[in-house]
């Protein structure tokens, strides 16, 4: 059997066929099978295994047989092999890595406010400098006057934030950042994250504090920045924040350090992950799907069962599974057509038609909590994911699109505030040499002569860590003491529990087909809404309310 242990590696040393340039191979092991022989297999067939992920069976293969994947399937001890990076070939940029990154970064529109004035917050509001630009936490009452007053949480609840990193130095992160546990699952490719001497800090080898993108920074800040008197608080002012880096400079997400860091949180006591991401290649993973070759439909089979393994591995050991809906403003109870996936190796995405049989990862896998967005209005995000299966809750998540009061549309404002890798920005031409931001979608804050930076961002992924925020509170008030782990636990389906009857029960909109009525967005957002105000496709559950959330229970 495939002993349940820790993430190791081990070496292979098969003889490769020569049909062609290396490759990784990403190999879902027999779990009745021994490790021995399953080994002995992927070597056979031309694989040498460079790393292995024992606790759900999980392997990284290497090799130059053009055929491996099709002929590693049919060995013993084994179950699924799927393509995953060819290695020395640089990929064309993929399409919905870059409609993800518009939606929730508005480069366009960034660049076009180079040197218009910034925000001014307002410093008679209660709690952190910029507090008064938090619409965001003041709509689900994280304030300094709503759930911190209960509860702020406690360092012996853990979040992990698997993503492209945490910048671990950043001033509104590093008191609550655990170096200790975080870790990095990942390598930068130069050939999908650009060369290692142009990062900011010269290698592909980064340390488990660091985050080149500025993805994962403005997730971990929105959920537990510290109350400390420079610039933002999060939800959950007060727990530990762990890096569980998986994501690629580049915005990324392989199967392999997903896996990884998903098992790792089982393993390590966290109790909460943010997921706001989807797993490469595809957007929607199909286990048959006629317009896909039989390799691409062993290939998504593999990554569903991998994905539900190790969702299940770290949600039976007390880890709340929350991801992001997605920006496709697609109903995913009925998806109907995609044209972005795969999105790597290169110019591999073709037509398909979707249905409602193909998942979403992580999103939809099994006991995963899934987050749609909404504005400073409470609408739904115009780019919001929804539907009926999948929303669980909402949360505020930005719309710059949104009619929120006469002065506010298309405004930085309407977005969510949160912190900004200083490297990063000044690598982006956010910050001038003399450490002053470019533009209103950056904030600067300065406490004791230090400098922090926040950037206004959007999206699904913006949305869910005030969920998992939400969960942390949860766990730090109604929590019982880990022994096996240390800190606190709660079991996921309580904590999911008391997360869906305490937000915000949200009705549709009247009438239900909700037209987004916006200068540049047409009729293709336009999105119809189904279910009662108890549970529907655009809000779920409701709103997510941190004070709710920690009030004792009736």
């Amino acid at each position: 059997m495939i002993s349940a242990s820790a993430i190791g590696g081990i070496a292979a040393s098969g003889t490769s066929a020569q049909g062609g340039d290396a490759r990784t191979f990403v190999v879902l092991l027999d779990p009745s099978a021994s490790t021995d022989a399953a080994t002995q297999s992927i070597q056979q067939a031309g694989g040498s295994v460079e790393k292995l992920n024992t606790a759900v069976g999980v392997a990284t293969v290497r090799s130059t047989n053009a055929d491996f994947a099709q002929q590693v399937r049919a060995k013993p001890a084994i179950q699924g092999a799927a393509a995953d990076r060819e290695i020395g070939q640089v990929p064309a940029e993929s399409r919905t890595h870059r409609e993800q990154a518009e939606i929730e970064r508005l480069q366009a529109q960034r660049d076009a406010q180079r040197g218009a004035p910034g925000v001014t917050p307002n410093v008679a509001t209660p709690g952190d400098p910029l507090s008064s630009l938090q619409w965001d936490m003041q709509a689900m009452h994280a304030t300094v006057d709503g759930s911190y007053k209960v509860q702020q949480g406690t360092k012996d609840v853990r979040v992990g934030i698997i993503d492209t990193g945490v910048d671990g130095s950043h001033p509104d992160i590093a008191p609550n950042f655990d170096r200790d546990l975080s870790r990095n699952f990942t390598v930068d490719d130069p050939v999908i994250d650009g060369a290692c001497d142009t990062d900011p800090d010269g290698s592909c080898d980064d340390p488990a504090d660091v985050d080149e993108d500025g993805h994962g920074t403005h997730v971990a800040g929105t959920i537990a920045a510290p109350l400390n008197g420079l610039g933002i608080a999060g939800v959950a002012p007060r727990v530990d924040i762990v890096n569980l880096r998986a994501g690629q400079d580049s915005g990324y997400f392989f199967i392999q350090p997903v896996v990884d860091a998903l098992t790792y949180a089982g393993d390590h006591g966290i109790d909460v992950v943010n997921m706001s991401f989807y797993i490469d290649p595809w957007l929607y993973n199909c286990t048959a799907n006629p317009a896909d070759s039989p390799e691409e439909q062993a290939e998504q089979q593999t990554i569903i069962q991998a994905t539900q393994r190790a969702l299940a591995y770290a949600r039976q050991r007390g880890v709340s599974l929350v991801a992001a809906e997605g920006n496709e403003s697609t109903d995913l109870g009925r998806p109907d057509f995609d044209d972005t996936s795969p999105d790597y190796p290169p110019d591999a995405a073709h037509d398909r038609n979707v249905d409602n049989s193909c998942l979403n990862l992580p999103t939809e896998g099994e006991g995963v909590i899934g987050v749609t967005a909404t504005g400073p209005s409470g609408r739904k995000a115009y780019y919001s994911n929804y539907g009926t299966e999948q929303a669980d809750v909402a949360a505020p998540g930005g719309d710059y699109r949104d009619f929120y009061g006469t002065d506010k549309y298309k405004t930085p404002g309407n977005l969510i505030l949160a912190p900004y890798p200083e490297s990063v920005g000044r690598a982006a031409g956010d910050i001038d040499a003399a450490g002053n931001p470019t533009t209103p979608f950056v904030v600067k804050d300065t406490k004791n002569g230090q400098a922090a930076y926040y950037q206004y961002l959007q999206g699904t992924s913006m949305a869910t860590p005030h969920v998992v925020g939400v969960v942390a509170l949860i766990v730090s008030e109604f929590g019982k003491k880990d022994r096996s782990q240390g800190g606190l636990t709660l079991p996921p389906d309580r904590v999911q529990n008391i997360l869906q009857k305490t937000a915000t029960d949200t009705p549709c909109p009247s009438p239900r087909l909700y037209e987004y009525q916006s200068d540049d967005l047409g009729p293709e957002y336009n999105a119809y809404c189904e279910g009662p105000a108890k549970r529907n496709g655009f809000f779920g559950d409701g709103v997510v309310d941190a004070l709710a959330a920690v009030q004792p229970r009736g």
